[in-house]
């Protein structure tokens, strides 16, 4: 036998004993032996390069270095799904599905706790993974998910030419502790739960390190709907005879139901069984089963319509309250943490829980050392939900709430009608000021490429900065004495620095960080106003008549300018030469859509909802949120919801689909 076919016998024979160890549970080989057929293939591969497979079983043992992960554009959106956290919520869901797709049935799934993922398949082969990231792109971890054994590299049998199963990625329970077992041997920090450690590991650049880790994936959605079946039961099944790790009805991982009492009953089972598996749950997916169905319910903006996630109730433990401190953040607002004896919940080790502020704290009447009950919000955030009453010491001191800053000692204020406090000290508070430029440097903002929060931590305490306008005057000189940074480190930040100065003016806005003003806030006031000598001369009420803008926005913004600081700060970024004026863009002076009020609903085949957005504003419309008497247009893609439809058609607005909208235009 030559050495291809040697090769690709062994390919073969790999994937098949890879697939039977991994997804069927039924090996036929020792470990021993697969080992030498593996070991017997890398040979030959190195000996014989010009037999290259990437998606040979010697992949999975990683060793591929990557420097950045590229972010790509997802061909379907990666929605999230709504929840349901008790059975009135579950059966008026239902209902809802019933009355719009009548006879429906459903599949009741586990609501794996992992990181979300999307493989894509070409001619039976894996050739792209991943990451859901916002939804609409996200970083591909191809490199990395090679090396998850229960994802399969080359399918079994005959598969469509191009496909994409979604799953999600988790760690088991036995792994988790395994890892967390060495790292206490070396005297590291240990990881605080499964899912965390998932999705750092699936970021880490070096692949061998995550072959190491014994991640798994279940994979639970093919795309496009009905590609191989008509129902979502049988295309599950489809997609494991194809060699997927698909949840299975002989595990009781999913189940077809008729109605919610079958519903119910699936639930109810996994509340109790899940603290068996070996892996992490925290819900319950309910999906309509016929592909049809589910295109009849479409979607709303952000989640199916015909998919619901039932939350399992928040798990709650006892532990003692040790001491509260006290968190400043970057617009100087005061947040109380309460500091707990170390307690297991939720998959994680529980140390702290935020109390929210002084109303929070009073309204639990909290006293020092007290036994506290602790519950994490949507099964992530640790909060403090009561009191154990009879187990407080007698003589136990009320916490009181803090009158100073606890890092700058300024006397603390709370504004009318506000929850929380501030410390007005913006210019000498040491974490206002890092939370500020580590909020200017972010990615929706100036986007700084080659610094981080540490970066900022470290230059503040080094006295480098104190501002934000402090980081165009920083020199190589200063930088390269700083331990940890090299030559290529130092350049890579200045040319950041460099390149942010092209970053436009509505972002620019949202990055210094006032009050109430985000990124969408931001961009409506940079294309009212144009500029920001324009921006400045606008009074109270010039700025509250702006739409959506309103007197709340409108103070924070009267304020902000009204500090001398604030505008010493924005002559010097200006000086620096950030942009402070909108890019000027030539609108048509006529056209269907110059002067129209326009309204965007649902998901879209051609365009993105912020590339169309931005196609209204350039063909001369306004882009508003709602539908009223005043909108000239709705236009609608997939999943726009029946309640705005039912409204347009009442006002007598045109709704128009995706391919009319075109027509439109052109």
């Amino acid at each position: 036998m030559n050495p291809q076919e040697r090769i690709a016998d062994l390919r073969t024979a790999l994937h098949e004993h890879n697939h039977r160890y991994y997804i069927l549970d039924q090996p036929t080989i020792s470990d021993f032996e697969f080992d030498q057929l593996l070991k017997e293939l890398e040979q030959l591969e190195r000996q014989f390069p010009e037999f290259y497979d990437e998606n040979s079983p010697t992949m999975r043992v990683g060793g591929s270095v990557v420097k950045s992960f590229n972010t790509v554009v997802h061909q379907y959106p990666m929605l999230s799904l709504g929840n349901t956290y008790n059975w009135e919520e579950l059966a008026d869901w239902i209902g809802r599905v019933e009355k719009l797709a009548p006879e429906s049935t459903f599949v009741c799934e586990l609501k794996y706790d992992g990181v979300a993922i999307g493989i894509r398949y070409e001619h039976g082969k894996l050739v792209q993974a991943v990451t859901r990231g916002d939804g609409t792109q996200g970083d591909d971890i191809t490199t990395n998910v090679r090396t998850i054994r229960s994802v399969p590299l080359q399918l079994n049998g005959p598969a469509p030419e191009s496909f994409e199963i979604r799953g999600e990625i988790v760690l088991p329970h036995a792994a988790f502790e395994r890892l967390n077992a060495a790292r206490r041997d070396e005297g590291q920090a240990e990881f605080a739960n499964p899912r965390n450690c998932a999705s750092g590991t699936l970021k880490l650049q070096d692949s061998s390190v995550v072959a190491s880790r014994g991640l798994d994936a279940y994979l639970y959605f093919v795309l496009p709907d009905g590609i191989l079946a008509d129902t979502h039961s049988k295309t599950i099944e489809a997609a494991g005879d194809l060699g997927f790790k698909v949840p299975r009805k002989s595990d009781k991982y999913i189940a077809e139901c008729a109605g919610i009492e079958e519903i119910k009953a699936f639930i109810e089972y996994w509340d109790v069984e899940r603290h068996h598996l070996p892996f992490d749950i925290d819900g319950i997916v309910i999906k309509v089963n016929d592909y049809k169905a589910q295109q009849d319910l479409g979607f709303t903006a952000k989640s199916p319509r015909w998919a619901t996630a039932f939350k399992f109730k928040a798990e709650q433990v006892s532990t003692r309250l040790e001491h509260v401190n006290y968190q400043v953040g970057r617009t100087g607002a005061i947040t109380p943490v309460a500091n707990l004896k170390p307690v297991w919940l939720g998959g994680t080790t529980v140390k702290r829980a935020s109390l929210h502020n002084q109303d929070q704290i009073a309204l639990l009447d909290l006293h020092e050392g007290d036994e506290v009950f602790v519950e994490k919000g949507g099964e992530i955030i640790p909060k403090v939900v009561g009191i154990k009453l009879d187990a407080r010491a007698e003589g136990a001191v009320p916490v009181a709430f803090i009158s100073h800053c606890p890092e700058c000692q300024t006397e603390l204020v709370r504004k009318e009608g506000e929850a929380q406090h501030y410390c007005p000290n913006a210019s000498g508070c040491t974490p206002q000021i890092s939370g500020r430029i580590q909020h200017f440097i972010s990615r929706k903002a100036m986007d700084i490429m080659g610094m981080g929060s540490e970066t900022v931590q470290l230059f503040v305490e080094k006295g480098l900065i104190h501002s934000i306008a402090d980081l165009y005057d920083l020199t190589y000189d200063q930088i390269i004495a700083l331990e940890g940074f090299k030559e290529k480190s130092v350049t890579n930040l200045l040319e950041g620095l460099n390149a942010s100065k092209q970053i436009p003016f509505d972002r620019v806005l949202f990055g210094l960080g006032i009050r109430h003003v985000g990124a969408t806030v931001a961009k409506k006031l940079a294309r009212h106003f144009g500029s920001m000598t324009e921006l400045l001369q606008a009074d109270f009420e010039t700025l509250k008549a702006v739409d959506d803008i309103g007197e709340v926005i409108a103070l924070q913004l009267t304020e902000y300018f009204n500090e001398d600081a604030n505008l010493e700060e924005l002559a010097r970024l200006q000086q620096a030469g950030l942009q402070f004026e909108m890019e000027v863009i030539n609108t048509p002076s006529e056209g269907p859509l110059v002067g129209a009020k326009v309204v965007v609903s649902g998901v879209f085949e051609s365009f993105s909802r912020d590339e169309l957005k931005s196609l209204i504003e350039t063909l001369g419309g306004q882009n508003v949120s709602s539908i009223s008497s005043k909108t000239t247009y709705v236009v609608a893609g997939e999943g726009m919801g029946p309640s705005k439809k039912a409204k347009a058609e009442k006002l007598g607005i045109p709704v128009l689909n995706e391919e009319e909208f075109k027509t439109l235009i052109q």
